[in-house]
């Protein structure tokens, strides 16, 4: 049976996010921008020809029914095919961060699923059907640096600047996980943020606007205001990507030499991660699977 071996499913950060208003049915809407950055799990998935799908744990456990097997069911419940797969995951993205590990590796699935089992279809389906994975997935599928709007399901690819692209990030992960849910519960939400542009936010890409989840998120845990303190008085700058907990801060300058991990902000706690990124220009599996 065909295989696909060494697939990328990269992490993403939001240098913004903007709550600007809620639905009846209770659902946010939001402004973003959404990069992809080169922290990424590694999968590897084998198509069966009995039907089964089998997940394998190469790194740390993932729970029983994640994401990856949820995509590959509903997948293969729509395409109506008999086919199945073993899907392997080295999970290297932290999850209960905001960076959408857990999307990214359901949108990998559907990608390579999608040309192991020759379905053929086309990024927009496989994105219609994401939806009903989580708001992120769709994001991944589509492969680009976006522009985000809507409660998630509005993408327009946007080209950011160089100063974005060649400019490493920081990023620095607490212990804690979020629970989105939590946060956007919470009385400390600011829901009223004025709507933005593409060219204002492009005026200023690495300091425009802020994350409005960012405030309930410090509410919910110490430690999320613990790391963007550590990562202000180190880089001059932090904020918080997604719900959490993880955040970020730019470096001043290009250089292929520097590092970055929890150590360097004299924090030896293992629980604790992070590491040094770039922004990629787009999904690595963009020219490889479609």
């Amino acid at each position: 049976m065909p295989s696909l071996h060494n697939l990328a499913a990269p992490a993403k950060l939001n240098l913004f996010l903007h709550i600007t208003g809620r639905r009846d049915d209770g659902y946010h809407l939001l402004q973003s921008v959404f990069v992809l950055i080169d922290w990424a799990d590694t999968l590897h998935i084998d198509a069966r020809d009995d039907g089964q799908l089998h997940r394998h744990d190469l790194g740390p456990a993932l729970p029983a029914d994640d994401l990856c097997l949820r995509a590959a069911r509903l997948l293969r419940k729509e395409s109506g095919t008999s086919q199945g797969a073993d899907i392997r995951i080295d999970k290297q993205v932290p999850w209960g961060a905001g960076m959408g590990g857990g999307s990214s590796d359901a949108a990998t699935v559907l990608l390579a699923l999608n040309q192991l089992w020759g379905l053929n279809w086309s990024r927009d389906r496989l994105a219609k059907l994401a939806v009903q994975l989580g708001a992120d997935v769709p994001f991944f599928i589509h492969g680009h640096n976006a522009w985000v709007e809507g409660i998630g399901e509005q993408i327009m690819p946007i080209a950011l600047p160089s100063e974005v692209v060649n400019t490493p990030l920081a990023v620095l992960k607490p212990p804690v996980a979020v629970p989105t849910q939590a946060i956007f519960a919470s009385p400390h939400l600011s829901r009223h943020t004025a709507a933005a542009t593409i060219p204002l936010f492009l005026a200023a890409p690495k300091c425009f606007g802020r994350n409005d989840l960012q405030a309930p998120a410090e509410h919910y845990s110490s430690q999320i205001s613990q790391a963007l303190e550590i990562m202000q008085g180190r880089f001059g700058n932090s904020r918080m990507t997604g719900s959490g907990s993880a955040v970020f801060s730019w470096l001043e300058a290009p250089d292929a030499n520097q590092s970055f991990a929890p150590a360097d902000v004299a924090l030896d706690d293992p629980k604790w991660a992070g590491r040094l990124c770039r922004v990629l220009g787009r999904h690595p599996l963009f020219d490889v699977l479609t």
